[in-house]
């Protein structure tokens, strides 16, 4: 099918890798080396970074975290507990080293990225236990690490915001702890699979309908996506309820078969009362941002930029 992109982003169709997501190996290889080509980040001010291990969910081992705290500022900080992408198969704090350094230099605020166990070695619940263990411990350590718990938020693109949304369920559900604000770039959030944009997108760049089954049968295990079996807290757009939730920063990308679970999930949120912005961007596809120097990938990053800064620096 062909697809009315926004056309500086034309160039994406260059650096998707060949091969395929059925060979999750290959897939990961491939994502790291497409993201090595793309340009480092320079933040505007110095930044502290540096890997920690934190305490992990009952009986699992340690969760590798990386710190990203913005040296010349004043603390206590707001806080982002940030989660990578790759459809809970792929991705690493590493890849995801630039754009955390940017919301820590730009919006002002300590940012930890999870390097949370991913599928299919380790399924639902693994990885999604792994980033509520590293929310658990940054709210613990928050006068050890110069953060205010008041201003903890959590985020994340794709799957991270897929997780993110999990977390905050669970932060909810479990008592704590007390998020102020969650970022949810284009989430991949519900297994079933039968919204128009993921029936209609079947060869859309970087992201599709088959990557999104191979995707959610690595996470679930195989033969349980779209069965009553799977957990709201491993796709969000299943609960029920989505009252008492922090504010919401929801995006969707036009050509993504995401698109329409996120805007549903987005109007979900507004319906129970709970604050949210929702942005659409035209002529995009999942990944879009990828093309760095795209009008559009700038603004997408702008937005979120503006996005956090409100959620975090806000005391209103």
């Amino acid at each position: 099918m062909a697809y009315a992109l926004d056309g500086e982003l034309t160039s994406l169709f260059s650096m998707i890798p060949e091969g395929t997501t059925l060979d999750y190996r290959t897939a990961r290889q491939g994502a790291a080396e497409m993201v090595s080509l793309l340009p480092q980040y320079d933040p505007p001010h110095p930044l502290d970074i540096r890997d920690v291990m934190v305490p992990g969910p009952d009986g699992a081992p340690e969760v590798p975290v990386r710190l990203y705290v913005p040296s010349a500022a004043d603390s206590p900080l707001p806080a982002l507990v940030y989660i990578h992408g790759g459809g809970f198969f792929m991705g690493s704090r590493d890849m995801d080293d630039g754009h955390a350094s940017r919301i820590a230099a730009e919006v002002g605020a300590v940012v930890v990225s999870v390097e949370y166990r991913l599928a299919p070695e380790h399924p639902f619940p693994a990885g999604l236990e792994d980033c509520y263990a590293a929310l658990a411990w940054v709210a613990k350590s928050a006068s050890e690490l110069g953060i205010d718990p008041d201003r903890l938020a959590v985020g994340g693109e794709s799957a991270g915001g897929g997780l993110a949304a999990a977390c905050a369920l669970l932060a909810r559900d479990r008592g704590g702890p007390a998020l102020c604000f969650q970022y949810l770039e284009y989430p991949e959030i519900d297994d079933r699979l039968a919204t128009a944009s993921m029936l209609a997108y079947e060869d859309t760049p970087l992201w599709n309908k088959p990557a999104a089954e191979i995707s959610w049968d690595y996470y679930l295990g195989a033969g349980k996506r779209g069965t009553a079996d799977v957990s709201p807290y491993a796709a969000p757009a299943r609960a029920e309820d989505l009252s008492g939730l922090p504010p919401a920063f929801v995006s969707a990308c036009q050509f993504d078969p995401l698109r329409d679970e996120d805007i549903a999930y987005a109007q979900r949120l507004a319906q129970a009362n709970v604050p949210t912005e929702l942005v659409l961007y035209p002529g995009t596809v999942h990944g879009s941002k990828l093309v760095r120097e795209a009008a559009i990938s700038r603004r997408m990053n702008a937005d979120v930029i503006a996005a956090l800064r409100r959620g975090l620096h806000s005391r209103g």
